[in-house]
């Protein structure tokens, strides 16, 4: 049960309270409690399998959405957009030669429903980077109004055909090399998602231009990763959503609604749009 509804006997007493203590006093208490109602969670009817206590805070964050594979199956994007998912990327490519056999559906059924969908590409580090863009060029639509693409670098450890760690300098330049096609072929600055591990191994003091969404599910991003400024933060991988069956990955934006607006506007992080724009990077749909 969330705490909306833990506090909603709460507010009852305080109406009835308010009969002896006046109306000013019984308003007062009554904006406090929903003021701590609605800071309790900006996605009250979602839910974790599994919550973690080290991530309580990404329900703070009022701008809150999903990422989706073909794993989740089947989605009812309208149930997802009407429960308040503000966001959602959905896996369209891997490596050279692999495309998420849910993609399109999910692309266009995002799209009807109302809900602002990026596309992200996951990183095969055997394969090389032109042959992975030529591939995710080749299978993502070039939408305007979609949000920037993401390029998701983790290490595939558990890969039976290629499992290996490559060289910092050597992934840096693949990584390099795909963010600046991704560019080129959007016209939007995509954004790096990563987990622990890859960031320090690679990513740790590099690209400072990038957004960058940050998975860490036991901590707050600042607690495990090292000098890095997010823009998204993935909390969980065991959410629930109404319109998604079984478990699902949990993200937060990190600023405010008015922040989210201009994000959705510019396809800039607001806090470099100043810097970005003056490159030519931000749009204005």
């Amino acid at each position: 049960m969330s705490r909306d509804l833990e506090l909603r006997p709460s507010l009852g007493r305080l109406r009835a309270a308010g009969r002896f203590l006046g109306r000013a006093a019984a308003a007062a208490a009554l904006a406090g409690l929903a003021a701590c109602a609605s800071n309790s969670d900006f996605y009250p009817t979602k839910g974790d399998v599994k919550p973690h206590p080290g991530v309580a805070k990404a329900k703070q964050h009022p701008i809150q959405g999903i990422d989706i594979s073909k794993w989740q199956g089947n989605v009812d994007w309208a149930s997802v957009r009407a429960a308040g998912t503000q966001f959602a990327f959905i896996k369209a490519t891997e490596g050279g030669d692999h495309i998420d056999e849910r993609f399109r559906t999910n692309w266009e059924g995002a799209a009807r429903a109302g809900v602002p969908r990026g596309a992200y590409h996951f990183v095969f580090w055997c394969r090389s980077a032109r042959e992975q863009m030529e591939w995710f060029k080749k299978n993502v639509p070039n939408d305007p109004s979609a949000l920037p693409p993401v390029l998701d670098v983790e290490w595939n450890g558990h890969s039976l055909t290629c499992p290996k760690k490559l060289p910092k300098a050597q992934a840096l330049a693949m990584v390099t090399e795909m963010l600046e096609e991704m560019e080129r072929y959007t016209g939007k600055r995509p954004i790096i998602y990563t987990d622990i591990t890859f960031h320090k191994d690679v990513l740790e003091g590099e690209l400072p231009d990038y957004p960058h969404w940050l998975r860490s599910t036991a901590a707050e991003p600042e607690q495990r990763f090292s000098n890095r400024k997010w823009m998204l933060w993935q909390f969980t991988s065991t959410g629930r959503v109404p319109g998604v069956q079984g478990d699902v990955d949990r993200n937060a934006f990190y600023g405010t609604p008015s922040e989210w607006a201009s994000f959705l506007s510019t396809d800039c992080d607001p806090r470099d749009h100043r810097r970005l724009s003056a490159q030519g990077l931000c749009t204005d749909k």
